[in-house]
């Protein structure tokens, strides 16, 4: 059972849609609180996408995470910095949009099998660290293999450890803490009711 279940009581489709639009705006406002780095910013987005994942559960966790994409790709300004349409996926972070997926979908598989913040900070931990994976094989490579053009594509591992990964990995970890205690604490709340 999730946390979105215990509180709302049985699922029905225009429950889990209206889940999947409100959880798609939450992610889509935390992506606008940003601090410029070079080629990534750094946002909330992640954090607001593990505490999705982590109440929504992994099935409709990154359910909501492709709508948030499709948004995106129709030209909402939902993506970091107001971006939006089908040219940021052969942009820079487009090997994180795609990792966003499989980042709600383990973070929600940890909460799915227990509520314990332990359990779901590791799982925020693990699918924050899995999001790396496409977040730069994007630009080691695969982008030139897509067409994409820039001085980021075909970037070197230094490069990619420089201005890609290490900026980022305490941000991450802190965030994927912060989401678990939200959520366990969310969980903590509701059995006191």
């Amino acid at each position: 059972m999730t946390l979105t279940q215990a509180t709302f009581g049985a699922d029905t489709f225009l429950k889990k849609a209206g889940l999947v639009l409100a959880g798609s705006i939450f992610i889509g406002i935390a992506a606008q609180i940003s601090i410029p780095l070079p080629f990534v910013p750094l946002t909330l987005q992640t954090l607001a996408i593990l505490i999705v994942g982590l109440t929504f559960g992994s099935r409709l966790g990154a359910i909501t995470l492709l709508a948030y994409l499709a948004e995106g790709f129709a030209g909402l300004p939902v993506f970091a910095g107001g971006a939006a349409g089908p040219l940021v996926f052969l942009g820079p972070t487009a090997g994180f949009l795609v990792g966003f997926v499989l980042t709600a979908f383990i973070a929600g598989l940890a909460a799915e099998r227990s509520k314990s913040f332990v359990v779901m900070a590791l799982g925020a931990l693990a699918a924050s660290a899995l999001l790396y994976i496409p977040g730069v094989a994007w630009p080691m490579g695969i982008a030139s293999l897509a067409g994409a053009t820039g001085d980021w594509t075909a970037s070197s591992a230094s490069t990619i450890w420089t201005y890609w990964v290490s900026p980022f990995l305490i941000g991450d970890a802190i965030k994927a803490v912060l989401a678990a205690l939200i959520v366990s604490g969310g969980w903590a709340a509701l059995s006191k009711r």
